[in-house]
């Protein structure tokens, strides 16, 4: 994940929940890519290192063990950036060009310069991620499994250029539903809409207040279809059963008002969130605690990292560690004679 703020509702539901039970299914590495959030913010890091902070503080506090999986920061392992580096030597360009967010971030974004090597390879960067730990599975959502073929493709061409040094890793997909922001967009950190994992029960119940529903309901009076409501989007992900039907039965019959749905919704929405932010704020309290996971998770990653690159160098003829003593002798620099 990359640290370009505080976590909120669409990371816990795309990703957190997911990788909290994969946690104790696999021997499961997660990173903060530091060296992502320079792709698109290269011009401003000042919030850099108390971004990543921050997230490491809300993986934590979501359920993520340091004692059950490996928690790291990116940069802090440079063999990321030499597999990089190699992988980047047989990468066609075409390959760059055709991934599905390239071209759309462009628009999206075009308020900054994006044109550069660091936001078109991000993809040869994000297989070195993946490959550098021999990945069995990476969970991502449907939008993002192109990239994972990328790093598929990627695999293959290095391993017939260079022998079968790397692990062609397969996608496990996520269920990632429909998470509204709170002016009915998709929730980002974009839009400004978002609803974080560590706000007060005030907080939370405020955005919900303002947020949007079925146009349709002008009046208290006027009925409402749950299917067009991002209100009713949340309930089905946060509310139970019982609150769900009384939710929709109230909005089709107009039998209750908007507001009463949105507390009934803040009501779920809070018991869940509340301990996570409770939590969080323990963590703000100790950024020693933090800081030590993450060390103790770079250890482990650099392990890992080390051993992929030797293979790489050996397959790919460089000198390990720094040594040239299996190298063949030297030519002779004078011409024979006779």
């Amino acid at each position: 994940m990359r640290p370009t703020g505080s976590s909120h509702l669409g990371h816990l539901v795309g990703a957190y929940r997911n990788w909290v039970a994969m946690q104790d299914e696999f021997d499961a590495f997660y990173s903060i890519v530091d060296w992502h959030a320079l792709t698109t913010d290269y011009r401003d890091t000042s919030a850099l290192r108390r971004n990543t902070l921050d997230i490491a503080a809300d993986w934590l506090a979501v359920g993520l063990d340091p004692t059950r999986c490996t928690l790291f920061v990116q940069s802090q392992v440079p063999e990321h950036a030499e597999l990089h580096l190699l992988l980047s030597m047989v990468v066609p360009l075409g390959w760059l060009e055709r991934v599905p967010t390239y071209k759309d971030l462009l628009r999206e974004l075009r308020e900054r310069d994006l044109h550069t090597y660091g936001f078109l390879g991000y993809p040869v960067l994000q297989a070195a991620d993946i490959l550098i730990y021999d990945a069995a599975v990476v969970p991502v959502g449907e939008d993002q499994s192109p990239h994972i073929e990328l790093t598929r493709e990627i695999a293959r061409r290095f391993n017939g250029i260079f022998g079968r040094v790397l692990s062609e890793p397969a996608v496990r997909l996520t269920a990632s539903p429909r998470l509204p922001g709170t002016d009915g967009r998709k929730m980002s950190k974009s839009f400004g809409n978002t609803i974080g994992l560590a706000e007060d029960e005030k907080t939370v119940r405020s955005k919900l207040r303002t947020m949007k529903t079925d146009p349709a309901r002008k009046r208290l009076k006027d009925p409402g279809d749950p299917a067009k409501c991002p209100v009713f989007d949340l309930h089905r992900i946060f509310s139970d059963e019982e609150t769900r039907q009384w939710a929709a039965a109230g909005c089709r019959s107009a039998g209750i008002g908007c507001i009463q749905c949105k507390n009934a919704l803040a009501d779920h929405l809070v018991g869940e969130i509340g301990p996570i932010a409770e939590r969080r704020r323990e963590y703000e309290k100790r950024p020693d605690d933090v800081r030590d996971v993450l060390d103790a998770g770079r250890k482990v990653a650099a392990e890992a990292a080390s051993a992929t690159m030797e293979r790489v160098r050996a397959a790919v003829r460089l000198p390990g560690a720094g040594a040239l003593g299996d190298a063949p002798a030297l030519r002779s620099a004078t011409p024979a004679t006779g």
